[in-house]
């Protein structure tokens, strides 16, 4: 059939309804159940004309008494449908279909004149019925005008009905379409699939439905459709055709999609605080989804942790690409590589956008493009050569600061960018500006936290004859952030060395200051020539008084928490010291290839206070290397630190060549990705060594005063034995006033000891514990010079306590001899 008009054109009018409102009987009543409305349908129905029933009880009008159920819905429901037996003029009974609602006050239900106090109001239609060809023209009027897209197909799937919306909506009139397929009708995959269904749906009588993306006419780019196959029956309920229900959903599509979008860029940007992976997650959510080209650019002073100025930047804008990412591979559309800094023109998107501190859409005209070529000719050729279209840009803003611009193109999408695409965008962008800035201000404190860090490690490890030394620290990762991890190699009087390993709870430029204080704190304490435990119980005070100004002064980080492990090492008795505060214990390779973990007490992490450390000591082999370390060497989230322990004793087995190699072969083992760790690692590992009976030469001295010119004697044969003749006249003036100050204020037994090493060192203990201290002396005093020669004479002197009393000591460059 062809359309030449109208349905009321083609089908003829609305048929008339020779009963018009009297063919419904409408009635109401008050809440006393008094008659209050009398409509000409109702006088028809039963006879009585409205003088005769208003004003009068309902009641009388039932043939019978309603059930119990019945009263009860028309107290509790505010509807009511069903039969009802009712009494006519005549006499006689009827049996109608009545629908009753509950009416509220006021309420004008059109049934007439009423009290407008509630109550109910009724209706019943009447048996009279429209003739079937009036019945049929209305329904051919309805599906022809019906606002769906609405086509009717037969057992062979040949199209019989297409309203004037499927008309529209494909493009062609229904007579070119009647007698086709789906698949003849709209080319495509998803044609196929629909008949597949339509057929189904015949089959098994029921309905189903499905989501189409087809290209149609007078549709620019893609479209979505819900299409849904209903069956249609005939008398003997078997299914006679399939009614196809098409309904446009390309923007609900459109709004999901962006939903989507906006849920995965919640998710993928801001992974880490790295500024440029935060920029390329920003473009890899975009592509290809969203746009087919992006670009995101940031001001120069951004990359280097400095807040840019405010407000727009000045012309010319200079740039640096951060990330782009395309649907092409390789990104041939680019013409700036990541890492450049370039001029952007004025006339460019980019620099629009900065310009004006707004987002915004242009479509790439001929026009356009040759006002921008002027300025850009090489990206204005790049946007001729791949089909540009449509840009978007968008001001990359966080904190009132304007840190960049990222910019959409799309050349693959035929759609170009709208409204709604400008505000998904800016949501987008919006959510990358923040993680960008936040990347770049911890940058900028990761590399204060770092700079503090390097400047408070040591930056050389000292010569000494004790061990020979090798070291790594590596800080965490951007992600983790800069811890207070620190070691350090500590010389002492007597040819001993100390070795530290200690770890800062917390991350950051606090936990970095904190690490400075306790390691110079240590150094303070080693100098002192305190024992291990001891050590770590001034250090313990020093970590409570530490964490009582840091709760003084409202710290955020809420306090300072430490571990710590102090060694000290004697290459003369090859005896080493140790104690630790709740640090991991520290590995020996002995020569032979044997290691274990020392049995040493754990002692209280730094700063809990009240509990006492204990010191173990051992000898250690010649050439036994001994292993320090902070837990991030040995622990991580996805492996037990057991794991990581039995890792270690593995790789401290092995030969090599070198220590350095040795420092090596562990972070290897021990960390996926060492350039990337994820807790700070300190590391130090010391092979141990041993001064002979041909460096060290000890005498027992006698409590009398006539022993020094004995010792002086002494000392200087022994000085003719290792060929320092060249410094005996101060060596015999330094052991002459150290070895009077033990006879004449000192309890016996003294020893004297020489030790060669880089330098000279004397020794002299005693059994008191009496510790000298340098005074000026007066002129008319005949004594108390000693110790201030000795002081002059040597390069270093001090006093050491032991455990039967002490050791006064001074060290004597041997570089001028």
């Amino acid at each position: 059939m062809t359309r030449s008009g109208t349905a009321s054109e083609d089908w003829g009018p609305w048929p008339e309804d020779p009963v018009a409102a009297a063919a419904t009987a409408r009635v109401s009543v008050d809440p006393r159940g008094t008659v209050t409305g009398w409509s000409e349908g109702a006088r028809r129905l039963l006879g009585y004309p409205p003088e005769e029933i208003v004003g009068r009880p309902a009641g009388g009008l039932l043939a019978e008494e309603p059930d119990a159920g019945t009263v009860r819905s028309l107290k509790t429901l505010p509807r009511w449908n069903g039969q009802v037996a009712l009494r006519h003029q005549d006499g006689h009974r009827l049996t109608v279909n009545l629908l009753a609602h509950h009416r509220e006050p006021d309420s004008d239900n059109g049934a007439g004149e009423g009290d407008g106090d509630g109550g109910w109001f009724l209706v019943c239609a009447l048996t009279h019925r429209p003739s079937p060809a009036q019945d049929d023209a209305l329904l051919k009027w309805a599906f022809a005008e019906s606002p769906a897209a609405l086509a009717l197909y037969d057992t062979s799937l040949r199209m019989r009905l297409a309203n004037t919306e499927m008309e529209r909506v494909v493009g062609l009139s229904e007579e070119t379409m009647r007698g086709l397929l789906v698949s003849e009708i709209v080319a495509g995959p998803w044609s196929i699939r629909t008949e597949r269904l339509m057929r189904r749906v015949l089959e098994t009588g029921r309905p189903d439905q499905v989501q189409v993306s087809p290209q149609l006419s007078g549709h620019q780019g893609e479209s979505v459709w819900t299409l849904s196959l209903v069956p249609v029956r005939g008398n003997g309920g078997t299914a006679r055709a399939v009614l196809v229900v098409g309904q446009d959903t390309t923007e609900e599509h459109l709004a999901r999609e962006r939903l989507a979008l906006l849920n995965e860029a919640s998710v993928r940007i801001g992974s880490s605080l790295d500024l440029a992976r935060s920029a390329r997650e920003l473009t890899d959510v975009a592509v290809p989804r969203f746009a087919d080209f992006v670009t995101v650019d940031l001001l120069p002073s951004v990359e280097g942790g400095e807040d840019p100025p405010t407000g727009p930047p000045s012309s010319p804008v200079r740039l640096r690409r951060v990330a782009a990412q395309s649907v092409l591979e390789g990104i041939p559309e680019a013409v700036v590589r990541p890492g450049t800094v370039t001029t952007c023109p004025d006339t460019s998107p980019a620099a629009e956008s900065l310009a004006t501190g707004r987002s915004l859409i242009r479509a790439l005209t001929p026009a356009a493009l040759a006002a921008w070529e002027h300025d850009a000719r090489e990206q204005a050729e790049r946007v001729r050569k791949y089909g540009f279209h449509s840009v978007l840009a968008v001001p990359i803003r966080a904190r009132g600061i304007t840190l960049g611009v990222a910019t959409f193109w799309r050349h693959r999408h035929q759609e170009p960018f709208q409204q709604d695409d400008l505000l998904l965008a800016e949501d987008i962008t919006g959510r990358a500006a923040v993680c960008i800035d936040n990347a770049r201000r911890y940058s900028s404190e990761r590399r204060t936290s770092l700079t503090l860090q390097s400047s408070l490690l040591p930056g050389r490890l000292p010569q000494q004859v004790a061990v020979e030394v090798a070291s790594r620290y590596l800080p965490a990762s951007a992600r983790a952030g800069v811890g207070g991890d620190w070691f350090d190699v500590i010389p002492l009087s007597g040819a001993r060395v100390a070795l530290v390993v200690g770890d800062v709870v917390g991350h950051g430029i606090q936990a970095s200051a904190a690490m400075g204080r306790l390691r110079t704190a240590v150094r303070t304490l080693a100098d002192v020539d305190l024992p291990p435990d001891e050590l770590l119980t001034h250090l313990d005070d020093l970590v409570i008084h530490l964490a009582a100004e840091a709760d003084s002064a409202q710290d955020p980080t809420g306090g300072i928490g430490a571990t710590c492990l102090y060694a000290v090492y004697d290459p003369v008795t090859r005896r080493c010291a140790l104690a630790r505060a709740g640090h991991p214990v520290p590995a020996l390779a002995r020569s032979d290839g044997a290691v274990e973990f020392l049995d040493i007490p754990a002692g209280p992490p730094l700063g809990l206070g009240g509990l006492p450390f204990e010191a173990t000591e051992l000898e250690l082999p010649v050439g036994s290397v001994l292993t320090l370390y902070t837990n991030g060497l040995v622990e991580a989230r996805d492996r037990d630190v057991n794991h990581g322990l039995d890792t270690l004793r593995e790789v401290l087995a092995r030969p090599a060549p070198s220590l350095e190699d040795r420092c090596d072969d562990v972070l290897r083992a021990l960390l996926p990705d060492p350039d990337r760790p994820a807790d700070d690692v300190a590391l130090l590992m010391a092979r141990t060594r041993a001064l002979d009976a041909a460096h060290v030469a000890t005498w027992d001295v006698p409590h009398d005063a006539t022993a020094v010119a004995k010792a002086r004697k002494d000392a200087c044969r022994q000085l003719d034995v290792w060929g320092l003749n060249d410094a005996a006249f101060v060596t015999e003036l330094v052991v002459s006033e150290l070895v009077t100050n033990a006879i004449r204020y000192g309890e016996a037994p003294i020893r004297l000891r020489l030790i060669r090493d880089r330098s000279l060192i004397i020794e002299v203990s005693d059994g008191s514990s009496t510790a000298p201290h340098l005074r000026r002396a007066r002129t008319s005093d005949e004594g108390g010079r000693g110790l201030l020669l000795v002081a002059q004479l040597t390069r270093s002197w001090g006093t050491r306590q032991t455990y039967t009393g002490k050791t006064i000591w001074a060290e004597q460059s041997l570089t001028a001899f």
